[in-house]
């Protein structure tokens, strides 16, 4: 998933095992860049004991994980999780019609 570790993320894993991952990848990428964990702190705005649990357990908050991606420059990796709506040009079509071209009063 991140930069080219032989290391996926397969279904068979643990969730535990998955953060641990994780972990992993965001040390790599901090040292890559060659960035100390105090450094990453203070671009992150987090406290460089919740670099260190994030590197080495996975643990930490949805939030602390995209300020590491931010200050890793790295947040382009999230566009992964974006979906995008495939409708058909039938379908569109088919819908223009149904589109409400105003309010109603009840």
């Amino acid at each position: 998933m991140f930069g080219n570790s032989v290391n996926t993320f397969t279904y068979p894993m643990s969730d535990k095992a998955i953060l641990s991952q994780l972990g992993v990848q965001l040390k790599q990428m901090r040292l890559n860049r060659n960035i100390t964990q105090l450094q990453m702190s203070k671009m992150a705005g987090l406290s460089r004991s919740v670099i260190s649990t994030m590197e080495n357990s996975g643990r930490g908050t949805m939030i602390s994980f995209v300020q590491i991606l931010r200050a890793l420059q790295k947040l382009e990796m999230l566009n992964l999780f974006s979906t995008e709506m495939l409708v058909s040009p039938i379908e569109i079509a088919k819908l223009h019609g149904k589109q409400r071209k105003r309010a109603s009063s009840k």
